[in-house]
């Protein structure tokens, strides 16, 4: 087994008494299509090497499997608080995870999407989420700085990093989804260029991202430029493996915690 490896932002790295990473799919045991470090639970991959996996990621915060609290994502706007670790099979259907106690490292999975980790040290008050195209239009960006202030933390001292996510050059969307992107804001234009196809464009969910995220008033945010789906010994990517008729894809773990 490979030594993991990992993508760190410096806007993260310089908060005190806060740890993060957006691993790679370097350095697990998964074999195959989910080479290497697939943490994806809902996948088909053997579930020992994913349990295997996961507990590798959770080493590199210096903590057990058990602390490693990831949601059952459903692409949705649901934020859910956290305040114990909970069994496997209590985890919220949800697509981000906030909280105040330390030692509970808060997990993302994607393959694609958006991963957003958030983190207010001055209030100690962290929070994961996954921004996919859906969940990032329909609110749960807002819900999770909602759900930081609930346990105090200040909008303006939030600083967030958005983690490997497929670029608009990787990223072609269709009639439907163009009309309901100009739906929600005709602004929204800014984020789409025509693409070779006709009534077809290239989206920059990164760009979106960033964007709802000025416009909540968020402290600090950083955007790391990695394409997922363009760096296959990187990351995973559903959209690299759906043009590639696979049945199957791995999925990446972003992740934060309080020390």
């Amino acid at each position: 087994m490979a030594f993991h490896e990992i993508i760190e932002c410096s806007n993260l790295n310089s908060l005190s008494g806060i740890q993060h990473a957006f691993f790679t799919r370097k350095g697990g045991t998964s074999k195959g299509l989910y080479e290497s470090l697939n943490i994806g639970l809902g996948s088909d991959d053997n579930r020992q090497d994913v349990l295997k996996n996961r507990a590798i990621c959770a080493a590199h915060f210096n903590l057990p499997l058990e602390n490693l609290a990831t949601p059952y994502q459903i692409h949705s706007d649901k934020v859910a608080i956290i305040h114990e670790i909970w069994n496997e099979e209590e985890r919220p259907k949800a697509d981000g995870l906030v909280t105040n106690k330390p030692n509970i490292v808060l997990g993302i999975a994607t393959a694609d999407c958006g991963p957003v980790l958030f983190a207010d040290y001055k209030a100690g008050v962290i929070g994961a989420a996954h921004a996919g195209w859906r969940g990032a239009t329909s609110g749960v960006l807002d819900n999770m700085l909602d759900a930081m202030e609930t346990l105090g933390a200040k909008r303006e001292n939030i600083h967030v990093s958005l983690g490997p996510t497929i670029a608009q050059k990787s990223y072609e969307v269709g009639p439907d989804f163009i009309k309901t992107l100009l739906d929600l804001e005709k602004t929204n234009d800014i984020y789409l260029i025509p693409s070779s196809r006709q009534g077809h464009a290239l989206f920059d969910l990164p760009a979106y991202i960033n964007g709802r995220l000025k416009e909540l008033g968020t402290g600090k945010i950083s955007i790391l430029k990695h394409d997922t789906y363009e760096h296959e010994d990187l990351f995973y990517s559903f959209r690299r493996t759906t043009h590639r008729a696979e049945k199957d894809y791995g999925r990446l773990l972003s992740a934060i915690v309080l020390k």
